[in-house]
């Protein structure tokens, strides 16, 4: 494994690799790695001859400067993970290689940027947009692996890769969690004991919702005793749970169990403060 920390170098030794027609496979991550991630490098080892993984922990996407201060950096560990995991190169820039000046583009994804995340983190897709162009950019990779936990974030690299014509596959991977349901994320870390236990309320109520939507029961009846149930607990503060569309993101008010509903149309979404640590997580239905 070959840890390369400037855009010439890594142009230079991938140039090798697509002269002999290999194929390119990028995981994007910002580090404090898990289960998670390395599944998405299993994915993509399965896909590309050449498998590389990112880690930058991008400025621009923390519109809270104190989340990109906590944010946990564990590099050292990161790399031992990924060398035993049989990743061949990793981009380890820094915020001077990424962003040699401050980036004066802004993208504009519209109707997706204003809800959900968008509506509680002003700014972050457009930092998620300009430092994913960018890795693509600088990779040039044939496949790019995501997980399905960041769904909104799938949906906005969705949106540019189409509305950009990047010529990219988009690999989307499903979430991996937790013994008791848990999605694994690099904010777990933060977590202290009495929180730990508390966080898999997040899973159990996106359960219990999918579970009453089938038995029948109205989405706005469900929206609000999840509502309750969160505001019942002093630890938790709960910032939304959403039913929506899973490629569109579109709020929804229910589903026809009448109708022929394909898989994973809908998806229900949530985001909740257990301490001071935000926690995202969403199942597909």
């Amino acid at each position: 494994m070959k840890i390369l920390h400037t855009k010439n170098e890594i142009n230079s030794k991938l140039f090798e690799h697509r002269n002999a027609s290999k194929s390119i496979g990028l995981v994007p991550t910002m580090g404090a790695l898990h289960e998670g991630h390395l599944s998405l490098v299993h994915k993509a080892k399965g896909h590309a001859d050449v498998v590389v993984v990112s880690i930058f922990v991008n400025p621009t996407q923390f519109n809270n400067p104190e989340d990109l201060e906590k944010y946990p950096r564990t590099v050292s560990e990161d790399l031992k993970m990924l060398e035993i995991s049989g990743v061949d190169y990793v981009f380890l820039p820094s915020v001077e290689e990424m962003y040699p000046q401050p980036s004066k583009l802004k993208f504009d994804f519209g109707d997706l940027e204003t809800i959900l995340e968008g509506a509680f983190r002003p700014g972050h897709f457009n930092g998620v947009g300009v430092v994913v162009s960018k890795l693509f950019h600088i990779i040039k990779p044939d496949y790019a692996y995501f997980g399905q936990k960041d769904l909104q974030q799938v949906a906005i690299i969705r949106r540019m890769v189409e509305d950009l014509s990047f010529d990219v596959n988009l690999e989307i991977v499903p979430t991996v969690r937790e013994e008791d349901g848990l999605a694994m994320s690099s904010r777990n870390r933060r977590l202290n004991s009495e929180a730990r236990k508390l966080s898999v309320m997040l899973y159990e109520s996106l359960v219990w919702a999918k579970n009453e939507l089938f038995a029948g029961r109205p989405w706005l009846e469900v929206q609000e005793k999840i509502s309750h149930k969160f505001n019942e607990e002093p630890l938790a503060k709960l910032e939304y749970f959403e039913l929506v569309k899973t490629n569109s993101l579109e709020l929804v008010s229910g589903i026809d169990l009448g109708s022929q509903l394909s898989t994973n149309e809908f998806s229900i979404c949530t985001a909740v403060y257990i301490g001071d640590v935000r926690l995202i997580d969403n199942l597909p239905i």
